[in-house]
């Protein structure tokens, strides 16, 4: 049966005002009777990356549904996403499109209004890419990350059911899905607001503590974000990784409003290390071993954390200062030259039971947060960037897995701060009592991802609604 799609094209400059309306209609015969295939447009970022790859391997080794990954970006691969290709396992292939050119864009353009650009500049050879796999497998989605949805567009042509990958928490996809009535009722900046906001499925919170592209509503950042969230709407369903013990009150009000798209808590999706993967050989390594238990705090900040050199000085100390024991790796970048790092490499130590005090700062805490969770780790949220202060409010307030300390009017976490944050959760009664819920959080993870669990029954239906679609 023939069928007309209206087409929206935003301009590149202007994501809100409408371009062009252009009716369009394709059809291409599937492939018959090959299983159901997907293709997943993700954002380039590790965090992103890595629970994507991990949701594309459950697919398929649990319901055979292979997945191609899409890389659309404005630069070569980097060594560490070359490596991670490299390793796909059987069932995800991925096609890197030709790198889009983003000098006309300013320098200091943020990451949000780069991806949004690239997509859509990306966008034909996306469409040259889809029709080619249309023409061999039998399509059954099309899945976009945060940035991504303009490549709905592509979705609707060809007759594939589109679809969000939401990486974060239940509480920053209820901020998304409430940005855009947000954005009406409330004419200053968001972080001038002095009551904490009161946002459907969030804890109240203040309003500096909100993602940080939405912190400045001039910038285009901002702009494409609110472009983004107000297109949610037009997936067929968000696919989340968090699970319902996590967020069990936020999970069901965003499942309750938001009857299409439909919500999928399948997570935690994370990448467990595994023997084959650490250098035993490793300083790191060794040391850890000789460890006791529950004795050493983990310092990371993730592929994108960078602190100040000041930050730093006043973390160095603040460790010191604690009389604990530590593991820091990292890298900064500041006016005094240099990159400093661990020798042993955050991708290949393992995650060992004697790192049983985790400092993690909350971009990662989505990868990261989730990994402690299953291994029962306490936490310490420091957060930088992204949606790393809205996890932090979750994590200190609502769940209380993890303690966060207090900035100074300086912008830095002092070195007294530091030490005395550290002291309360190894050593003090609200530590006892993290470690206690987190424990609680570790047993519910590990349930939600058995066999009956509620992650592995929400991934079950998202499979069962693929191999009943058919793009055509």
């Amino acid at each position: 049966m023939n069928a007309y799609y209206l087409i929206i094209r935003p301009t590149s400059s202007n994501p809100i005002a409408i371009q062009s309306l252009t009716l369009t209609f394709s059809y291409m015969e599937p492939a018959a009777g090959l299983p159901p295939h997907i293709v997943v447009l993700p954002s380039p970022g590790m965090g992103h990356l890595i629970p994507i790859i991990e949701f594309a391997k459950k697919l398929h080794h649990h319901h055979r549904i292979s997945t191609t990954l899409i890389m659309s970006t404005s630069a070569p691969l980097s060594k560490t996403q070359n490596t991670l290709f490299s390793t796909l396992p059987p069932g995800i292939d991925y096609i890197h499109l030709p790198p889009i050119n983003l000098d006309d864009l300013p320098a200091n353009a943020r990451m949000e209004t780069r991806t949004s650009h690239t997509v859509i500049r990306s966008l034909p050879s996306l469409r040259d890419a889809v029709k080619s796999l249309l023409e061999r497998t039998r399509l059954a989605a099309l899945v976009v990350d945060l940035f991504g949805t303009d490549a709905f567009e592509v979705a609707l042509e060809f007759k594939i059911p589109p679809y969000v990958f939401f990486p974060s928490s239940a509480m920053a996809l209820s901020l998304c899905l409430y940005l855009p009535k947000l954005d009406e009722t409330v004419s200053c900046e968001y972080r001038e607001v002095t009551e904490k906001l009161l946002i459907p499925g969030c804890t109240p919170i203040h309003g500096r503590d909100l993602l940080s592209p939405v912190q400045d509503r001039k910038n285009d950042a901002y702009k494409w974000v609110l472009h983004h969230t107000k297109r949610y709407t037009m997936a067929e369903g968000i696919i989340l990784n968090s699970f319902k013990e996590l967020e069990p009150g936020r999970l069901k009000l965003c499942m309750k409003r938001t009857r299409k798209p439909v919500v999928y808590p399948i997570g935690p999706l994370i990448r467990m290390g595994s023997k084959s993967e650490v250098d035993e050989s490793s300083v790191c390594v060794k040391w850890l071993d000789e460890q006791p238990s529950g004795s050493v705090l983990y310092v990371s900040f993730g592929s994108g954390g960078t602190l100040s050199h000041d930050q730093m000085v006043e973390l160095a100390l603040g460790l010191e200062m604690s009389e604990h024991r530590f593991l820091w790796m990292g890298s900064w970048r500041g006016p005094r030259e240099g990159v400093y790092w661990c020798p042993c490499g955050r991708p290949r130590l393992r995650f060992s039971p004697m790192c049983q005090r985790v400092h993690s700062d909350t971009l990662w805490v989505e990868l990261d947060s989730k990994r402690v969770l299953v291994n029962g780790v306490p936490m310490i949220a420091w957060p930088l960037y992204a949606e790393q202060r809205m996890n932090a409010v979750m994590l200190h307030e609502d769940v209380r897995v993890a303690l966060r300390p207090n900035f100074g009017e300086n912008g830095l976490v002092g070195r007294d701060e530091i030490a005395n944050t550290i002291k309360s959760l190894v050593e003090g009664e609200e530590g006892k009592e993290i470690r206690s819920q987190m424990m609680k959080l570790k047993d519910a993870a590990a349930k939600v991802l058995s066999e009956n669990g509620s992650s592995t029954k929400f991934l079950a239906q998202l499979a069962t609604k693929w191999n009943s679609n058919t793009s055509m």
